[in-house]
């Protein structure tokens, strides 16, 4: 016990403790804390305790729910992290960045406006890209408790799809808008299990989805979006008057480097279409899809995805080399010998039995394509 019990023959004798607090549930007094002194005396038979008050400072409680409040933001923007796909998302923002970079003719088109440029591709296209993550796993959710058990599940209280629209709309940009829609229109058909769409369950509608939004949606109507900002900035040099940003109109006319990019971007995102679905035969065949990793096995459909990926940083290796400026040679030359390079080596140590392996090649690959969206501007 926490004091002993007295002598009868001593009464008055008094005894200083120093007593953890508690509470007991069924009594209504309260003991000393921490640092409190109590007296006991024994008078007839009772202990009667004698309580110095220690004074607690109301931060505490405070400092616990800001801590509360930090954890749960925390895990938040964790599980918003992983819902997004953030590879799928830094890529497809570095390639819309590199093609606005193709309309830029000279240094000085890099200016305020052009920032806000970027800004109206890419802000709309990371809600729009949102949207077709969480469409995805929504309509995957069995599947991707057997091939990705990690991904997060959207709650649905807030419309992504409408705040890109809407900002798509407000900016006035048709390349743009004509973009998002496109974007909508693809992947819901990709994703969403109804009759006659959950293109997903088709290998070449999947495929030819995949290779329309890399290599043609996202790079051209963004490149087309500068453009039109920089003719305008032109303009507004030379005191033309005009009503709106994109009134102004002069022939579309596609550069050498548009037409590069659209070639690698082609072949490299039929390759990441094929590959995507290595990691994912096991849920997808009990799922009634059949991919042509399920069709044809892992093994041949990794190394067709590498010669794609290996083709495809040709194309711009080729274009560089022929071109007249020797610097131009030099870095895309180089650049591209190191990632083929790396690619090869990396597809060599792969283990097509560790799906571990498998998955961590796929990482892999996308970040080959923000490095290559370095290059190709």
């Amino acid at each position: 016990s926490y004091a002993s019990k007295a002598s009868p023959n001593n009464k008055k004798t008094q005894t200083e403790y120093q007593f953890l607090r508690f509470r007991q549930p069924s009594l209504n007094h309260h003991y000393t804390c921490i640092g409190g002194k109590s007296t006991y005396q024994e008078i007839n038979g009772k202990y009667v305790v004698k309580v110095t008050p220690k004074t607690y400072s109301d931060s505490e409680p405070d400092t616990s729910h800001r801590k509360n409040i930090s954890d749960y933001v925390k895990k938040f923007f964790v599980a918003f992290f992983m819902f997004s796909s953030p590879y799928a998302m830094t890529a497809s923002t570095l390639s819309m960045i590199s093609a606005t970079l193709l309309a830029v003719e000279k240094l000085s088109d890099i200016s305020s406006l052009y920032l806000i440029g970027v800004l109206q591709v890419v802000i709309p296209s990371f809600f729009m890209g949102i949207y077709i993550a969480g469409l995805n796993q929504l309509c995957d959710l069995e599947i991707d408790k057997i091939n990705k058990p990690y991904l997060p599940l959207a709650s649905g209280q807030i419309s992504f799809t409408t705040g890109s629209f809407g900002l798509g709309w407000t900016i006035g940009s048709w390349p743009l808008i004509w973009s998002l829609l496109l974007s909508c229109l693809l992947w819901t058909t990709y994703s969403i299990n109804v009759p006659l769409l959950r293109w997903k369950r088709y290998p070449l509608l999947a495929a030819m989805i995949i290779f329309a939004t890399w290599a043609i949606i996202f790079p051209i109507p963004s490149f087309l979006h500068m453009q039109e900002h920089i003719i305008f900035y032109a303009c507004n040099n030379d005191n033309t008057s005009l009503s709106h940003n994109f009134v102004f109109k002069r022939p579309t006319i596609f550069p050498r480097s548009l037409k590069i990019f659209v070639a690698f971007t082609s072949l490299y995102s039929v390759g990441i279409a094929l590959f995507k679905d290595i990691p994912d035969i096991e849920g997808d065949t009990k799922f009634g899809i059949y991919s042509f990793s399920a069709r044809l096995g892992p093994k041949w459909v990794f190394w067709i995805c590498v010669s794609l990926f290996e083709m495809a940083f040709g194309v711009p290796f080729l274009a560089g080399l022929t071109s007249p400026h020797l610097w131009i040679k030099i870095v895309t030359g180089l650049g591209h010998a190191v990632l083929t390079s790396i690619l090869w080596y990396q597809a060599k140590s792969t283990d097509l039995r560790r799906k571990t392996s498998i998955a961590s090649f796929y990482l892999f690959i996308w970040k080959l394509l923000c490095a290559e969206y370095c290059l190709l501007p």
